[in-house]
């Protein structure tokens, strides 16, 4: 046993950390309902409004993430490993920045029209930032929610199975049935970004699941 985990036997850990984490998960939770509200939209005003917000909160998570920087880099004792801290406030980070990256694509590359699968993904995005939320708050006392955040992770990892599927499908058919190059590359893109969200979002219950095997 290494020294920091001799200290943090005897040292009272710094519980600051946990709010950060929860306005973290909230932040991503609202930016991926905008998202959802936005892609179920088909006016181009509307998804440009529903952008300049989702970029509001892209900032608000660059905030969250800097803070939790500042605060790592002057702590001494931290609830969960160091690296681990870093690693979760960042993959959080990166599903509100491709979330960004979704919305503003779709208002500069204005497709002809969203294709259905757009708005299942988006679905999924949300269904799987409602679990980082749910494992967010009860990881402040991961022993006693081991179990429902486990379930969540899991779920989380279906969620990412499943849009695997929607994405290989969706990518096979807009190159059988897209006759239009443009519309093709522009599609094609916006399913890249979608897919890419989902994998991030597993990324973060990956560094959850880390974080419980360390705690045991």
């Amino acid at each position: 046993m290494n020294i920091d985990k001799i200290l943090k036997f005897f040292v009272p850990k710094d519980h600051s950390f946990y709010p950060l984490f929860e306005k973290s998960a909230a932040n991503l939770l609202l930016a991926a309902e905008l998202l959802q509200e936005l892609i179920s939209a088909t006016d181009y005003a509307e998804h440009e409004k529903l952008y300049q917000r989702i970029k509001e909160l892209e900032l608000i998570g660059d905030q969250i993430t800097d803070t939790t920087y500042h605060q790592l880099n002057k702590s001494f004792i931290t609830p969960f490993d160091r690296e681990d801290i870093h690693e979760l406030t960042a993959n959080i980070d990166d599903v509100v920045d491709s979330i960004n990256g979704i919305a503003r694509r779709i208002c500069l590359y204005r497709p002809k029209k969203l294709l259905p699968v757009f708005e299942k993904m988006a679905l999924m995005i949300l269904e799987g930032a409602r679990e980082i939320k749910t494992c967010i708050h009860c990881l402040n006392d991961a022993a006693a929610n081991k179990d429902e955040i486990t379930s969540s992770c899991d779920r989380i990892k279906e969620i990412e199975h499943k849009a695997d599927d929607y994405y290989f499908v969706a990518v096979s058919e807009l190159f059988e049935k897209e006759k239009d190059p443009s519309e093709l590359l522009k599609n094609n893109k916006i399913l890249e970004m979608l897919e890419k969200c989902v994998d991030e979002e597993e990324d973060v219950s990956d560094t959850i699941k880390a974080i419980l095997i360390k705690m045991a």
